[in-house]
């Protein structure tokens, strides 16, 4: 009888072990979030431009995203919405598949592969992968397989999208002989990046062109002429807003939005890049913010996160398209030439030509969207600086936001004010037509 009880408990013991480990595996929207900010700081070692980093963020979020669409009756899928998006592979309702974990190691295999130091974020993931199998090593696996069945289908649409062929056409030629055409600026002078970027294929707008805004004013340095006013109105702002010596709110604001991945700076002999986020970065760290202070589940921080990079990657095709069509010279270039030989903006001039503001139309195109699932007056302490020594800045609406990360580019001295006003309604038009064309919400 003690023999039959001590297997009894023995038994009883192994079988408490054994539903231990085979709980259901919970998926949070921290692990995704923690996901996300590993992957851009690996964008930041690897210094990923802007553009490109828009797309390392939009495949990804749109991989889990369809995941996600196919169980959740609140969302709805793209396939048949975005430009040659086919249905993913039907998840297979009876199996143990974890329709949260599938769609986060699908989101983790693309981003994955979309770096350059794979290496980096293996330790994250081996991580979450050991975890997750000790939880429930039948619901991992099986988990998994469908995640990165679903993330190669989304690479086979992915390698479509021309960014392949755009690695190996020519660079971009400077036009020394015109007076109004953009030229490398100091300290490092780089080439123009990503001047054939208007040829990505784009995920919600017709074309590069669809939202092709009215031209800069006509270049003249007629001290009458609406150009050299904007001109002249960027030299004295700078000096206005630096005279005194202490940092005003208006350098406080152009520092805040910097996001330029391309810094240098020079001691000596020596040249070496200071590394920040891209503009895209920031945005995606501000729907981070939202989704945390309103508590959203994962699903909804997948939507989330999916609606905004979309709208930051059409973004800057619509704006790199009109950057290299209009192929303006920069205020410092200018300046320098013509007013001021010793003069320098505060922010260092990005290696691209000026009209319109990057910065401007994708602030415009992501609080668009935002605003469509948070609200008009949503009201949130931005910290995505402060890993760069920059304080929180607090903000009432994510339209107030945009307006600010488009005035800071005047203030840095880096853009005419033509080019932020008009970007800030082209991004706008962008996140408007994502909002009435592409379908994600059932209610």
């Amino acid at each position: 009888m003690k023999r039959y009880l001590i297997i009894l408990i023995t038994g009883l013991l192994f079988a408490n072990c054994t539903e231990k480990k085979q709980e259901p595996i919970l998926v949070s929207p921290d692990q995704l979030h923690n996901s996300i900010d590993k992957i851009i700081d690996i964008m930041i070692h690897d210094i990923f431009s802007p553009p490109v980093a828009s797309r390392i963020f939009a495949y990804p979020n749109i991989a889990a995203y369809e995941i996600v669409a196919q169980v959740n009756p609140n969302y709805q899928t793209l396939a048949g919405q975005l430009k040659d998006l086919k249905p993913i592979p039907a998840i297979d309702t009876v199996s143990s598949i974890n329709p949260q974990l599938s769609a986060l190691i699908a989101h983790m295999n693309i981003s994955r592969q979309l770096i350059f130091s794979e290496d980096k974020f293996d330790v994250l993931q081996d991580s979450l992968f050991t975890q997750w199998k000790s939880m429930n090593e039948p619901e991992f696996e099986a988990s998994k397989a469908y995640g990165l069945k679903v993330a190669d289908h989304i690479k086979e649409w992915m390698s479509k999208d021309n960014y392949s062929q755009t690695r190996t056409m020519p660079k971009f030629t400077v036009n020394t002989d015109d007076p109004t055409r953009w030229q490398p600026t100091p300290p490092a002078y780089m080439d123009g990046i990503e001047p054939h970027w208007s040829k990505i294929r784009p995920f919600i707008i017709d074309s590069a062109s669809q939202f092709k805004p009215i031209p800069p004013p006509p270049f003249s340095l007629e001290k009458d002429s609406d150009f050299y006013r904007e001109l002249i109105e960027v030299y004295n702002i700078s000096n206005e807003i630096t005279k005194n010596g202490d940092e005003s709110d208006e350098v406080a604001i152009a520092k805040f939005w910097d996001c330029n991945p391309y810094v240098s700076v020079t001691r000596g002999h020596l040249m070496f890049a200071t590394k920040k986020i891209t503009p895209g970065a920031h945005w995606i760290g501000i729907t981070k913010i939202a989704c945390k202070k309103t508590n959203s589940n994962f699903d909804d921080t997948v939507f989330a996160y999916t609606k905004t990079s979309m709208a930051i990657a059409d973004g800057f095709i619509s704006c790199w398209d009109e950057k290299y069509r209009s192929n303006l010279i920069r205020p410092e270039t200018l300046i320098n030439q013509h007013i001021d030989e010793n003069w320098k903006p505060i922010l260092q001039t990005p290696p691209f030509p000026e009209y319109t503001s990057g910065h401007s139309v994708v602030s415009g195109a992501a609080a668009t969207a935002l605003t469509s699932i948070f609200g008009e007056d949503f009201s949130f302490e931005d910290d995505t600086e402060t890993p760069y020594g920059l304080p929180i800045r607090k903000f009432n609406s994510f339209n107030d936001a945009a307006d600010e990360a488009a005035i800071s580019r005047m203030y840095g001295g880096i853009h005419y004010r033509a080019a932020v006003e008009v970007g800030v309604g082209q991004g706008r038009k962008i996140g408007a037509l994502l909002n009435s064309k592409i379908k994600m919400k059932n209610n």
